[in-house]
């Protein structure tokens, strides 16, 4: 396997507009959070000033508590020694517990949280630096998170949902049995069996069962794993969560960057509510203010101020981050330099910046993780005879199959031209008639607006039929782009990575560590 082509993420039309603006550091007040050595010896500073030896010192105990029960390398417990250290920091990624890791790009963005670790290591010897997954396990939505796709299979498990998906227990992983069939004869496939088997044993939950899959692939590489439905870690937020029930700060502090982002790029990713918090029990519901009192939605549960802010301060536990807050949950216990996150994560940590100001908490370095695409020699060659670049994989299929028909086509060159000498035209004209009265300047624009929509008719029935024309080509072009985009969308977003490490086994893990370029977002194309 290699690298045959990497692109970088400003020269790929569907990357958001916003992302590729904060690349290049246009958007006022976040470009000393962009990636760099000197943001990050800045970031270095401003988290020890933050970070206490205490909070290093209660985060320690949390993971040793939630790590007991794995058997961790040895570059893991020195990494976890570590961490009571005042020179020993943390560039984080976090994910949903999806099942068997669900799609790809879980896998890549904990590969680009090590290879930055390890870059910074190098360029910062004097300090240490720890990679650390969050595993995102007081989630709810079990349903977007019950499932895994490969080439050939669907596979899903049924569990009773509702509450936090890491206390989830496996019943019935009857999913095993169908992957063991499509799995038994590759390369691979024993190691995935068994892997799969030994973490949802009956009776693990979802925490445990994502634990240790993430142990078993990256154990060796030093990644610790964090859970943030802990009491010990939870009480750490005892203040942001209580002012956040009295004053609804987070949302009133975001109001003027939201704005911003509103009227330059649109809707932002993530609206914040009232209060970004939710109560968990057997199920994990929204907290609400009601006048005077609070009411958990949808149980029938009511609290006066006086009382949720005692059973907070007695079960700090209880009291769970919406999307928006668990941003500040992470920075607030971590002593994390950098986020490693997809663009819509990246987003909506930028709708943030001004509540961590307000909270006086550092905001990290943001960085869009890299993209993967892994092609076989045969998908590679049958491009190539369809003289398909790789820059044009991502585009969307209509503007590849009109740029292949009209390519160098005499027709549309003459209507092009025509149309060209048209526009020339009526400026002429227009220019001659803003000297006569308004009406006569209106009849000629308007003139030019019927001419030109029967140029753009024209073009449209000439593609119309030369699609027609070459309906076999279409074909063959379509079921290579589906090749390249499972489902329509990119193969990291679809495909497990059992599709992967089924053939080539850790030596996939290597080559994508190996390609991986941490200082700039790149989408990665390589060939097997």
């Amino acid at each position: 396997m290699k690298a045959i082509k990497k692109i970088h993420f400003q020269d790929i039309e569907s990357i958001p507009q916003l992302i590729k603006d904060f690349l290049d550091r246009q958007i006022a007040g976040f470009s000393a959070h962009t990636f760099s050595l000197e943001h990050f010896e800045n970031q270095i500073a401003l988290k020890n000033d933050f970070f206490t030896a205490e909070q290093r010192s209660i985060l320690a105990e949390a993971l040793k508590l939630q790590l007991e029960d794995l058997t961790l390398a040895e570059v893991q417990q020195n990494n976890l020694e570590k961490i009571t250290d005042n020179t020993t920091f943390t560039v984080t990624t976090g994910h949903q517990l999806n099942l068997f890791t669900g799609p790809a790009y879980f896998i890549y963005k904990i590969i680009q949280t090590i290879k930055t670790a390890l870059y910074l290591k190098e360029n910062f010897p004097d300090y240490h630096f720890v990679p650390v997954f969050w595993m995102a396990t007081e989630d709810h939505d079990f349903e977007e998170i019950s499932h895994f796709k490969t080439a050939e299979n669907f596979y899903e498990i049924h569990e009773p949902s509702g509450g936090a998906v890491g206390r989830i227990k496996v019943h019935h992983p009857s999913f095993i049995h169908d992957f063991e069939t499509e799995f038994k004869d590759s390369v691979f496939g024993t190691e995935l069996i068994l892997l799969m088997k030994e973490a949802y044993k009956p009776g693990n939950t979802l925490s445990q069962a994502t634990k240790i899959l993430v142990q078993r692939l990256f154990g060796s590489y030093g990644l610790l794993m964090i859970d943030g439905d802990d009491h010990l870690l939870k009480k750490e937020m005892q203040e942001i969560f209580k002012d956040e029930i009295l004053n609804q700060s987070l949302k009133k502090s975001s109001e003027k960057t939201i704005e911003f982002l509103t009227e330059r790029y649109g809707k932002v990713q993530v609206n914040p509510r009232e209060i970004n918090l939710f109560y968990l029990t057997d199920t994990r519901n929204r907290i609400d203010r009601t006048g005077e009192n609070y009411e958990i939605i949808d149980k029938n549960l009511k609290f006066s101020e006086a009382e949720i802010l005692n059973d907070l301060n007695r079960f700090p536990e209880k009291f769970s981050p919406n999307a928006l807050m668990r941003p500040v949950y992470q920075e607030t216990i971590l002593p994390n330099l950098a986020y490693i996150g997809g663009n819509a994560e990246i987003m909506y940590w930028l709708e943030l910046k001004d509540y961590f100001a307000s909270l006086k908490l550092p905001f990290p370095i943001l960085v869009p993780r890299s993209s993967f695409l892994f092609l076989k020699e045969k998908t590679l060659k049958k491009a190539e005879k369809m003289d398909l670049k790789t820059e044009e994989f991502f585009s969307g299929f209509a503007q590849i199959s009109r740029e292949k028909l009209m390519k160098d086509h005499e027709i549309l060159k003459i209507l092009e031209e025509k149309e060209n000498v048209l526009i020339q035209h009526f400026a002429e004209l227009r220019s001659a008639a803003e000297l006569t009265d308004q009406s006569f300047g209106n009849l000629v624009k308007a003139e030019e607006a019927r001419q030109l929509k029967s140029f753009g008719r024209m073009k449209k029935r000439l593609l119309r039929a030369e699609k027609i024309k070459n309906r076999e080509f279409l074909e063959r072009l379509e079921k290579l782009f589906l090749e390249i985009h499972p489902g329509k969308n990119w193969q990291e977003r679809v495909f497990n990575f059992s599709v992967f490490y089924s053939e080539y086994g850790e030596a996939w893990l290597k080559t994508c560590l190996d390609e991986m370029e941490v200082t700039r977002p790149e989408l990665i194309i390589i060939a097997g």
